[in-house]
């Protein structure tokens, strides 16, 4: 049962790896989402919050169900500019990706409600360490190619 729950956690990490191999890196990002895509984990990283820190009752899975649905719109805001910046195949992915949303929520909080806190926090953690990545890489080590020195020697 924990693979089957596991499933479209699998799928959205795999389908986020790709999002940012093939296509964030190959058109770069505009500053909204070099800013935006770090806040949509955080939304993210807030659901799971709850249910690492709360009880699975009641009041806090209502809160749960809240920031998930709060999370699942959020996650929507770059397509103005991806309507703008992006391919049919990178389009096509985020549609997965908007699928699978709120999939992994629902898996995440199966664990949750079942006791399982050890696999949220460990699905917290890698969140979370990708959240990381995106703040430190797109905000912090890359450049704009017309702001990158060029390679050739002198």
């Amino acid at each position: 049962m924990i693979a089957l729950v596991a499933l479209p956690l699998a799928l959205q990490a795999v389908a986020m790896f790709f999002d940012e191999v093939l296509f964030h890196r190959l058109r770069g990002l505009s500053r909204w989402e070099r800013v935006g895509h770090p806040l949509d984990t955080l939304t993210i990283l807030a659901c799971f919050a709850v249910a690492i820190a709360a009880p699975p009752v009641t009041r806090w899975l209502f809160a749960y169900v809240a920031l998930s649905a709060f999370s699942c719109l959020f996650v929507t805001k770059d397509e103005w500019i991806h309507a703008r910046d992006c391919s049919p195949a990178e389009h096509w992915l985020h549609a997965v990706l908007f699928v699978l949303h709120p999939i992994a929520l629902a898996a995440v909080a199966f664990l949750w409600m079942h006791g399982l806190r050890s696999l949220v926090v460990a699905q917290a953690a890698l969140t979370l360490t990708f959240g990381a990545y995106q703040l430190l890489y797109w905000n912090v080590s890359w450049r704009p190619s017309w702001m990158r020195r060029p390679t050739h020697a002198r």
